[in-house]
């Protein structure tokens, strides 16, 4: 008589795999969340943190219902987002949460902006999602694991120069704004096209679905890159190499692409910015 093995066999899942699975529902919630008060941006009450630097009422109420979520599934973990003071733990993983990236699209009525969440720990980002609730689109990534959009495996595009498409140019009111312009000056001297949609996130995943060749920004937040620049590496593209520690505390440049155009923005971005 064979013997009953029912319940004999347990399923281990990582610390990293539960941590992308319950990023995967919270960005889910938030983004559901976010979704309503977009559909009503005109009755949202805004304020300005900065110049080109936007916070509305919409931003604070997610990060405070992404926290919530992530407290109740991990008490131990610590927390960094944009709108809200950061949150020690003692676990080892850190989550990294931009509660709306592209505000400034989100206020007027603009369908650009991502909820964007990672996870980091000791070794660096481990899993990340970039959610964009208008199109139903949720990318997201761990390490050694590929990056999907939903069930969709990613890849950045193969074999590109910068003459096969546009790359994404970020941004930053943090870095003198002549770098900008030498950096589109020099990315359509070389016969490449300039894109910007105001949310670095999501240009980010862009960038990992193959939808654009590359991205760069001269100074970037860690809630705003870190999700997207893992997209990226597991698409098959290439990332600058960063200290995520220094990114969480300080933030930092960004160059990310696919490998046939990658030297090339590195050069553009080192003749283009400062690394002051």
């Amino acid at each position: 008589m064979c013997p009953d093995l029912k319940g004999s066999f347990a399923v281990t899942v990582s610390p990293i795999d539960a941590r992308l699975a319950s990023a995967r529902a919270i960005a889910t919630q938030a983004g559901d969340v976010a979704l309503e008060y977009f559909r009503s941006f005109d009755t949202l009450t805004i304020d300005r943190k900065g110049h080109q630097d936007l916070v509305s009422e919409a931003d604070r109420n997610v990060e405070t219902l992404v926290r919530g979520l992530i407290r109740e599934a991990f008490p131990d973990d610590s927390i960094i987002g944009e709108e809200d003071a950061p949150e020690p733990g003692i676990s080892g993983f850190t989550w990294v949460i931009d509660p709306i990236d592209g505000t400034a699209n989100f206020v007027r009525g603009i369908p650009a902006w991502t909820v964007v969440l990672a996870v980091t720990d000791a070794t660096g980002i481990v899993a990340g999602i970039v959610h964009d609730p208008v199109h139903g689109e949720m990318c997201h990534a761990r390490t050694g694991g590929g990056a999907y959009c939903n069930d969709r495996k990613l890849g950045v595009t193969p074999g590109a120069k910068l003459t096969d498409g546009s790359v994404g140019i970020g941004f930053s009111a943090r870095t003198a704004t002549d770098g900008v312009v030498r950096a589109i000056e020099m990315l359509t001297e070389q016969g490449g096209v300039f894109y910007r949609n105001a949310s670095g996130a999501l240009m980010l995943s862009y960038v990992a679905q193959g939808k654009l060749l590359g991205y760069v920004e001269s100074h970037m937040n860690a809630w705003d890159c870190l999700a997207g620049q893992l997209l990226i590496a597991e698409a098959g593209g290439r990332i600058e190499a960063q200290d995520t520690a220094d990114m969480l505390r300080n933030g930092g440049r960004v160059v990310a692409g696919a490998p046939g155009v990658f030297a090339d923005l590195v050069a553009i971005a080192d003749a283009a910015f400062s690394r002051g």
